[in-house]
């Protein structure tokens, strides 16, 4: 029996700081992928507690299983890093590292850049992300992976959350995926967080709807998500890359 026969392969890995980064950052993506017949997978470096008005762990974890059902994820993990004092150190690359080495993903999804007057566990999570993207695939280093096999993780690609600028003057490249058919599936996945938007913080599902017509709009469609790439996209076929069936 295989160390990884109790991990499914994923396609598609989303890593998030907390619990509700990767539902407001790139959820109708998500739902999209699950909806075309990909795996998908969400990875929360910490459990978002304590939050001002969470009772609990347990509340903030049920309401995450609620939303990554309403996207029809198929597998939700959530390290046991701690919030508010997440920082990209060793231990934490490590803990990431492992988790991309069970689930073999193709795509990670991961934060790009700084989030300025928001949490600062946000940066930290890229440059984990970064350093656990690297980390999976390094031989020679099996005393810190419990017996995991490497793995080389082919694309990775970054999100920005909704409510910071969309511009990342390092990224070699950027495009947009459609969600006009999946945008209410990824606005219902938010709304599962009852302990982050009360009523009063209706105005986020505001803002979430007008990014998404905002960046649908730069690419020719009804609502959009913006995605960073790491390197620059090539293409053999110039036709089918600018018509895609």
């Amino acid at each position: 029996m295989s160390i990884l026969d109790n991990y499914p392969q994923l396609d598609v890995i989303a890593v998030g700081a907390h619990p509700d980064d990767v539902e407001i950052a790139c959820g109708g993506t998500l739902a999209k992928l699950s909806h075309q017949g990909y795996k998908v997978g969400i990875i929360d470096l910490t459990d978002g507690e304590p939050t001002p008005r969470s009772p609990g762990p347990e509340v903030r974890m049920a309401e995450a299983k609620a939303a990554a059902e309403t996207l029809g994820v198929h597998t939700r993990v959530t390290l046991d890093l701690p919030n508010r004092r997440l920082f990209d150190n060793f231990e934490s690359r490590v803990a990431l590292a492992k988790e991309f080495r069970k689930f073999r993903p193709k795509l990670v999804i991961g934060f790009g850049g700084k989030t300025p007057l928001a949490s600062p566990d946000h940066w930290q999570a890229m440059q984990i992300t970064d350093a656990a993207i690297f980390y999976s695939r390094l031989t020679k280093w099996d005393e810190h992976f419990d017996g995991l096999p490497v793995h080389t993780i082919p694309k990775h690609i970054y999100f920005r959350l909704v409510f910071e600028p969309m511009e990342h003057p390092e990224a070699p490249g950027s495009f947009v995926v459609d969600i006009g058919d999946t945008l209410e599936t990824k606005i219902s996945s938010v709304r599962c967080y009852e302990t982050q938007f009360p009523p009063e913080k209706d105005y986020v599902f505001d803002r979430v709807r007008g990014a998404a017509s905002h960046i649908g709009t730069l690419a020719g469609f009804q609502h959009g998500e913006l995605f960073h790439t790491t390197r620059a996209i090539g293409t053999t076929d110039a036709m089918k890359f600018l018509f895609p069936e």
